[in-house]
C-alpha cells in the first residue's frame, strides 16, 4: 500500500507555541512516527495527503520548511509493522474514552434510582464521550480492535438512559406495494422530520412520488407528520421513525439516520450522534427557502447521510467496499 510522508523542521528562534500548535495539528489528523526524527506517516489517502500539504503551507508560512513525499514501502518497516503503529496509538485514545464511559455507566445505576437531573447530566456526559468516539474514528485508519468495544459501551449506556424515556408505540405494518402509486401530503414549510420522510418516500417506495404541501389533505392522500395522518408522531418516536417501522426498514444506515433525525425534531437528548450538529445547522440555514426548494436540498442531503453510513456500515463490519448508489439503483427498478 501507499504512504505520505511529512517532515519538517522550525527556526529555533520561533516561539515554542508555534511548535506546538503543530505538533498537536499532527497528533489530530493521526499521523505516527516510526523513528525519532521528525518524520510523521499516514496512509496515502486522498484526504491525508491534502492534510499534510496544508500542514506543509503552514510550517513555510512560518518560515520554517517542510518536505512532502509518497512512498510505495519502507526499508525494513513492513505495512504490517506500521500499521500496528496506527492501532496502538489509537488503542490508547480509545482506552481513555472506554474508561470514561465505564466509569459514567456504573454512576447511572438502576433505572429505579435516577433522577431526572441525574440523567440529563449523563446524556450530556454521553454526548461528550460520543464526539470523542467519533473524532478518534475519523482518523482510525486500520479499525482499532478497541473502537468496537468503545462503541458496545456506548451503546450500552444510550439504551440505558433510552429506558427512562416513554415507551415506544406499536407500529402495524405497511406494505410499499400499496403506496407505492399513492399521492402524499404534509404540512408547509418541511423541516427535518418532513424532509426525511421526503427522502424515504422517494428513495424506498416511489422515486416519481407526488408530494404535496398543504393543511389540508385531499381524498385518497396519504398524509405524514400532521394531525389525523396515518404516519405522524407515535409515543416517542418522530414521523420517520413511525415509518421506518411501519415499512419494516431492517436497514443500520436508516436506523442512525432515524437517531438524527430523532434528535433533531424532539431534542430529547435519548440519541447524541456525531452528525445531528452538522445536519442541525445545514436544515437551520434552509428555513429561508420555498417549500419545494427545502426538499430538493433535503432529499439531497438525506441520499448522500444515507450513502456515508452505509459505505461506514459496511467497513466497520469488515466488508468490501461497494457502490450503494449501483445498489439503489437496482432497488428502484420495481
Amino acid at each position: 500500500m501507499g504512504w505520505v510522508v511529512f517532515s519538517y523542521s522550525m527556526p529555533s528562534a520561533l516561539p515554542s507555541g508555534r511548535r506546538v500548535a503543530v505538533w498537536r495539528r499532527l497528533h489530530a489528523l493521526g499521523a505516527v512516527a516510526p523513528k525519532k526524527g521528525g518524520v510523521y506517516v499516514l496512509p496515502a489517502r486522498e484526504e491525508c495527503i491534502e492534510a499534510f500539504q496544508w500542514l506543509s503551507q503552514e510550517v513555510e508560512q512560518a518560515r520554517g520548511e517542510a518536505l512532502l513525499m509518497r512512498v510505495e514501502h519502507f526499508e525494513g518497516l513492513p505495512d504490517a509493522q506500521l500499521i500496528a503503529l496506527f492501532q496502538h496509538a489509537r488503542n490508547r485514545e480509545y482506552q481513555e474514552v472506554h474508561e470514561q464511559a465505564e466509569k459514567l455507566r456504573r454512576a447511572i445505576g438502576p433505572g429505579r434510582r435516577r433522577r431526572s437531573l441525574k440523567v440529563t447530566a449523563a446524556r450530556d456526559t454521553l454526548a461528550k464521550l460520543r464526539r470523542s468516539h467519533a473524532d478518534i474514528a475519523r482518523i482510525d485508519f486500520f479499525d482499532s480492535p478497541e473502537r468496537a468495544r468503545v462503541a458496545l459501551t456506548l451503546a450500552r449506556i444510550t439504551q440505558a438512559l433510552s429506558s427512562d424515556a416513554p415507551a415506544d408505540a406499536d407500529i402495524a405494518p405497511a406494505a410499499v406495494a400499496a403506496y407505492r402509486d399513492r399521492r402524499w401530503v404534509t404540512r408547509p414549510h418541511p423541516h427535518v422530520d418532513r424532509l426525511a420522510c421526503a427522502w424515504l418516500i422517494r428513495r424506498f417506495i416511489n422515486p416519481h412520488a407526488e408530494i404535496r404541501y398543504s393543511h389540508t389533505p385531499e381524498p385518497e392522500e396519504v398524509a405524514f407528520d400532521m394531525p389525523e395522518a396515518e404516519f405522524q408522531h407515535r409515543g416517542n418516536l418522530c414521523t420517520f421513525e413511525s415509518m421506518v417501522s411501519a415499512f419494516r426498514f431492517d436497514d443500520p444506515a436508516l436506523r442512525a439516520i432515524a437517531e438524527v433525525v430523532h434528535e433533531i425534531d424532539l431534542r430529547d437528548g435519548r440519541y447524541a450522534r456525531p452528525e445531528i450538529a452538522g445536519v442541525d445547522a445545514v436544515l437551520t440555514g434552509w428555513l429561508v427557502l420555498a417549500d419545494a426548494e427545502r426538499e430538493a436540498h433535503g432529499v439531497a442531503l438525506f441520499e448522500a447521510l444515507y450513502v456515508a453510513l452505509s459505505q461506514a456500515t459496511r467497513q466497520a463490519a469488515g466488508e468490501k467496499p461497494r457502490s450503494v448508489a449501483r445498489k439503489a439503483a437496482r432497488r428502484r427498478q420495481f
